[in-house]
């Protein structure tokens, strides 16, 4: 499967925004994605446990000692000598995975919540942001910031999914939903202001996947209780709603040229992340 399939199929949020990149751009975004899903579906894909163990730990193996026969591994690589991603990123990246292939998983805090989002999707923001050519640490936590509040959102759509494979990342109650969506807020907010900081010709494809992934979260607390969250199914942003979001980013791209308010960075959050995993030696 082509790196373009492997986007459009499985991020239809992300696929929209990644048409206002430039092309070479968006095929070293899929690279990226096309590695982040590989190593996703070895630990979502039906199987046995052992065996889903076994296949992410000769995946990894293949990756660290850069097995190129790999095609998806070899374009990794590649991302990675080419825009100085460092290899701690990546073993972040499959920690957060590796810690879902247990008979069940379960979050007990705020600060397991954050660890774990950051992992599976604060890795995936970073390196998103190093191939735009952002600079400064400010706006590299900005990204991870990103990369949290759209896993949140993630958390939030699929706690009766997860549930149903043993997987409890937060309670499944209509009140800790619309909190853990309030959190994802707060860094969707912080990772604003600090979009100034990525290169013009890339920055609207990031306030569109931005406004597209923020819309779910608003869709989910407009079913107001659990009952009705239930009745829901998947959330997902139609079409029309994308065309309309994509408006309000051309709104959002003339607000950050006149704004000079200084990001709000979740300074408490990287802090709890931080006292298990060094930020600053992942920028």
């Amino acid at each position: 499967m082509s790196n373009k399939n492997y986007l459009s199929i499985y991020a239809k949020s992300f696929n929209w925004a990644g048409f206002f990149l430039p092309e070479k751009t968006y095929q070293k975004c899929s690279s990226l994605y096309d590695f982040c899903r590989t190593v996703d579906n070895i630990a979502d894909n039906d199987g046995e446990l052992e065996v889903k163990k076994k296949n992410l730990l000769v995946f990894k193996n293949d990756f660290l000692n850069k097995n190129y026969n790999n095609i998806i591994i070899k374009n990794m690589w590649d991302l990675m000598d080419h825009h100085l991603i460092s290899i701690k990123i990546i073993k972040d990246l499959f920690d957060g995975v590796e810690s879902d292939l247990s008979k069940k998983v379960q979050l007990n805090n705020k600060k397991d919540l954050l660890i774990y989002s950051y992992r599976v999707a604060g890795t995936v923001g970073l390196m998103m942001a190093k191939i735009l050519k952002v600079k400064g640490d400010n706006s590299m936590k900005a990204a991870i910031d990103l990369g949290i509040a759209m896993q949140l959102t993630n958390i939030a759509r699929d706690v009766i999914e997860d549930s149903k494979i043993n997987r409890f990342y937060i309670k499944n109650d209509f009140e800790t939903i619309s909190d853990t969506l309030a959190l994802a807020d707060l860094f969707y907010k912080s990772s604003f202001i600090a979009i100034k900081e990525i290169p013009f010709k890339f920055r609207f494809a990031i306030l569109v996947a931005r406004r597209v992934y923020k819309n779910i979260g608003d869709k989910i607390l407009r079913t107001k209780n659990i009952e009705n969250y239930n009745k829901a199914g998947k959330i997902y942003v139609n079409n029309i709603t994308k065309i309309y979001q994509t408006i309000l980013s051309i709104f959002d791209l003339v607000t950050l040229f006149v704004t000079k308010q200084k990001s709000g960075y979740m300074n408490n959050e990287h802090f709890l992340i931080s006292e298990e995993i060094d930020l600053n030696e992942r920028i």
